[in-house]
């Protein structure tokens, strides 16, 4: 038998938030992500917490794939939870039945939760520096068809809106994300 509560000395991360509401809603593994092993080989996420402003290209036979982040740097690994957290609630809007589209309204306590982050007015700055990130970093691709080539780009987010009230130290009320049409 499993227990519910995993020992946190065999957790990878500390806890920073006790478990009082089941942040996550719906199991990721459901989740159809799109095929990652593209991703794994030619990774669109930066490993490094310093902004990283370096074009990646891949090539092969013909075909490529280039990277292009914008002046605040390439989208980091860390970054890419946002992302995860934004499927995650549309997969539990698909089994509730619920209408989904490109736009994703999430409440930014929430997800500052689900990623195990603070939620201190400058985690919160943080938050929008990843969105940030998110929806400067543009993937462009060719597609090779016989004698024909189309060239398609794409951001990880088309556009965000973010909510904020003065007076709260920084915090964020909630966040708008366009999802961009390869995403969803």
């Amino acid at each position: 038998m499993v227990s519910e509560t995993p020992n946190p000395d065999q957790q990878l991360l500390h806890a920073k938030h006790d478990n009082k509401g089941d942040l996550f809603i719906c199991d990721v593994a459901d989740a159809v992500l799109k095929d990652l092993i593209p991703q794994m080989e030619h990774p669109f996420y930066s490993l490094s917490k310093k902004p990283e402003t370096s074009i990646r290209r891949y090539e092969h036979n013909g075909n490529w794939l280039q990277i292009v982040p914008s002046v605040k740097g390439l989208a980091t690994i860390y970054d890419k939870d946002i992302l995860i957290y934004c499927i995650s609630q549309l997969m539990n809007k698909q089994k509730r039945n619920e209408p989904i589209g490109p736009r994703i309204r999430i409440t930014s306590y929430d997800l500052l939760r689900f990623t195990n982050r603070g939620t201190a007015g400058k985690d919160h700055s943080a938050l929008c520096e990843a969105i940030d990130r998110l929806a400067g970093t543009r993937i462009t691709t060719n597609i090779r068809t016989g004698d024909e080539e189309q060239t398609d780009s794409f951001g990880l987010f088309d556009a965000a809106s973010i909510r904020r009230k003065h007076g709260l130290d920084g915090r964020l009320l909630w966040v708008e994300i366009k999802l961009s049409d390869w995403g969803v």
